[in-house]
This record gives C-alpha cells, structure tokens and sequence, in this order.
C-alpha cells in the first residue's frame, strides 16, 4: 500500500465555506470514558464487600445531540472537564462513604447520582441546549457494571 503526501492543505474560506462545515442535521452520540481509584464499603450486606476495599472504576458517559454550525454536538474537552468537575475530582482516591450523599454507596446508587451530577452541569452551563444525556455507565469491575439511561431517569420523574 502507498501513501501520497497531502499537496494542498484545505483552506477555510477557499477550499470549504462555513455553510459545508455541518454536512448533517441528524442526532448523534458521543461518548467518553474515565477511569478512577476509590474505596468503599456497603451496609447491610453479607459478603466481601461489607468490608472496607477499593476498586478502580470506569465511567461511560454517552451524550446525544444535533451539530452545531461547525459539525460538533459537545467538545470532547468540555465532556472532560465537566465530568472531572462534578465527578472525577470528587471521587478519585477518596473514601465514598465519605464524598458521597448519605447513601449505600453500590455502582447502582452511583451510577443515578453522576447523572444527576451531568444533567445538573449541563443545564447549568446553558451552552448546549440540543444535547442531552442517553447513557451513563458505571464498571466497578471489568466485567460487571451499573448503568442509567435518560428514558429510565425520565420515567421515572413523571411515575414519581
């Protein structure tokens, strides 16, 4: 296989007008991953984990949304920082029973409190009025995890 040497880089303006930039108007999904160490213990529970430990977690966060004018729906690095903020730095290397809301702290009550935590950032901030959240998931393990999804926290709210 060969592999030819760009002989022009695009050009905004020359090459590709404003208007082509958004080559759809269809929803998307977008997703990030972050990982973090924390410790825990559960209540009113017989097995291993009743007892103080520690897991390196996985969070998922899926986003959906319509294009913008540039053909983004989120910035990834605002998927960053946001996460980070409301949840990253709120929980990596920390004791959950303490950092979290009165609460059994299993990936099952977590997994609705970081959504809780992103849907909360996200009106907040008002910049992204076409995404919304669709999926977060939550691995305590490689193999097993908690998740939400918007349609489940919706029904939810309107059955409450």
């Amino acid at each position: 296989m060969t592999y030819e040497i760009p002989k022009h880089i695009q050009q905004f303006g020359t090459d590709i007008e404003e208007q082509q930039l958004r080559y759809h108007n269809r929803r998307v999904l977008v997703s990030k991953e972050f990982t973090f160490d924390s410790a825990h213990h559960l209540h009113l529970y017989e097995g291993k984990c009743k007892s103080l430990h520690g897991h390196t977690y996985k969070l998922q966060t899926i986003l959906s949304g319509t294009t913008d004018k540039r053909g983004l729906t989120i910035d990834f690095a605002d998927m960053k920082r946001i996460a980070k903020e409301r949840i990253i730095d709120k929980l990596d290397h920390r004791y959950l029973n303490e950092v979290l809301p009165p609460m059994n702290t299993t990936a099952e009550n977590m997994v609705v409190w970081m959504y809780e935590q992103l849907h909360e950032a996200l009106v907040e901030e008002g910049h992204y009025p076409n995404v919304r959240i669709e999926e977060i998931r939550l691995w305590e393990t490689p193999t097993s995890y908690a998740a939400v999804t918007r349609a489940l926290m919706e029904a939810d709210e309107h059955a409450g």
